[in-house]
């Protein structure tokens, strides 16, 4: 006999969006979390002095405020709140000028000099759509037929080209360095396939639904998530580590927010050897070389809209950003690193004392490298913000073994839940229809190693539950 419907593993934020959505159907619902809090790769945490609270992985949520499963849920009366810096984001270049996403694409348009108009024809057709546009793409391509399906074939059309081709698009090199900075949170040569469609996917968020944090800290979202999942009857035991599914009580259903190979492990014994062995070969991406920074006082940028953008991407060219992710790709650390930068606390005091501030940064290096990137980083950021170095108060730095540490889900330092170069953003963790079942009728897929992949928008979660409830509760 069942003691409970269903369990979850994992706790965050897919783990919690997929308890969220069976608790919300009637199904009784215990989730495990090994570590200490609640949240996976949305906390936040003292991690350099008293009083500077840094978003440990995930900080900038543009696909979070724009998901279809949180905008769903009431988890403002849980906490959360969105914070919208004016700018959300800056590309600058060595010159002092910069590019711009701003809310508007117009004002976007007006900063990539003769490039204006082409952006606008690229942009157009989805503005006013995002809604409709998030439901079929934040999903498995070919699990059911889409609601939208002009709308979106139109989109697919661009999104499936690589970065490459579409930069083709434009002439100077403010807009061709815009696109490759968007489309390198794919984490992908910028000549796979798709990577065109994360850029044009984040320039639309940014005009359709901003790039926001919450106040606080990512860690605020995953307090609303695990609230609201309390106020619906769910339980939540933190702590807690498990070996294998036998170890946890009997359920009809197990959602396992894990990666591939951690699957296969849990549940030996109950997957067929060859699907097991197609887990434990998962290919994992380049990973991450983070730094926490404490600082005296803002980034001094040289670039003027830097100073009011809560991200900021360095890396001036096409080219240069593509030689760095070619660079991690292959197995190198990038000589000159592309960055991706949140300064949260130039928009919400709660993160800094006084007049301090935290920055977020992190670069792209090979999985499970061992090296140090710091000098590198800071170098790339003095190349923008001359006298940086003299504001840092403390830094805290975690190279791929210490992101893994934190977070088992990002193994060798990898924060996109796997590989994503080629057709695996798509399909993954294996070329499925229905990528959230396993063979066995009672376990499923709920983490980023599943459609639509990273980013804290929990609708991983949200698909593996709604196909888990229809499966083996039946309809509502």
């Amino acid at each position: 006999m069942a003691e409970v419907d269903a369990v979850v593993v994992g706790a965050g934020p897919n783990g919690l969006v997929a308890a969220i959505t069976l608790a919300r159907a009637g199904v009784s619902v215990r989730v495990y979390e090994a570590a200490a809090e609640v949240g996976g790769g949305a906390t936040t945490r003292e991690v350099t002095l008293p009083g500077f609270r840094h978003d440990v992985c995930s900080a900038v949520h543009p696909l979070g405020v724009g998901s279809p499963a949180l905008t769903a849920m009431p988890l403002q009366r849980y906490g959360l709140a969105w914070v919208q810096p004016p700018l959300p984001l800056a590309h600058p270049f060595p010159d002092g000028s910069a590019a711009v996403l701003a809310r508007s694409p117009e004002e976007t348009a007006a900063s990539l000099d003769g490039d204006g108009r082409r952006y606008h024809r690229v942009i157009r057709p989805f503005l006013g759509r995002w809604h409709d546009l998030a439901e079929d793409v934040l999903r498995a391509p070919i699990a059911s037929w889409p609601r939208h399906p002009a709308l979106l074939a139109r989109f697919g059309t661009r999104a499936a080209a690589p970065a490459a081709l579409l930069a083709r698009l434009f002439r100077g090199e403010r807009a061709r360095g815009l696109l490759a900075g968007l489309a390198a949170h794919a984490v992908a040569p910028l000549g796979s396939p798709g990577t065109g469609g994360v850029a044009l996917l984040l320039a639309l968020a940014a005009h359709e639904v901003g790039w926001p944090f919450p106040h606080g800290g990512a860690q605020t979202l995953s307090h609303a998530l695990a609230a609201y999942l309390r106020h619906l009857g769910g339980h939540i035991e933190t702590g807690h580590p498990v070996a294998r599914l036998d170890d946890l009580p009997p359920a009809r259903v197990y959602l396992l927010d894990v990666m591939p190979e951690r699957l296969a492990d849990l549940a030996e014994g109950r997957l067929p050897r060859r699907y097991a062995e197609r887990l434990r070969r998962y290919r994992h991406g380049p990973g991450a070389f983070k730094i926490d920074y404490a600082l005296s006082a803002p980034v001094p940028w040289t670039a003027e809209p830097c100073t009011v953008a809560g991200t900021v991407h360095l890396g001036p060219s096409f080219a240069e950003i593509d030689t760095a992710l070619r660079s991690a790709c292959r197995g190198d650390a990038p000589a000159v690193p592309f960055l991706i930068v949140s300064q949260p606390s130039l928009f919400d005091p709660s993160r800094a004392p006084g007049d301090a501030q935290v920055l977020w940064v992190y670069g792209h290096v090979p999985n499970g490298w061992r090296g140090d990137l710091t000098a590198q980083i800071e170098r790339q950021i003095e190349r923008f913000a001359p006298g940086f170095r003299d504001l840092v108060l403390d830094r805290g730095t975690a190279g791929p073994a210490q992101i893994a540490a934190r977070n088992p889900n990002n193994a060798g330092g990898d924060i996109t839940g796997g590989a994503c170069d080629r057709l695996r953003l798509l399909f993954r963790p294996t070329a499925s229809r229905v990528p959230y079942a396993t063979p066995d009728p009672g376990v499923y897929l709920c983490s980023s190693a599943t459609p639509p992949g990273p980013g804290v928008h929990g609708m991983c979660g949200y698909h593996a539950a709604r196909l888990a409830a229809r499966r083996v509760f039946g309809p509502a």
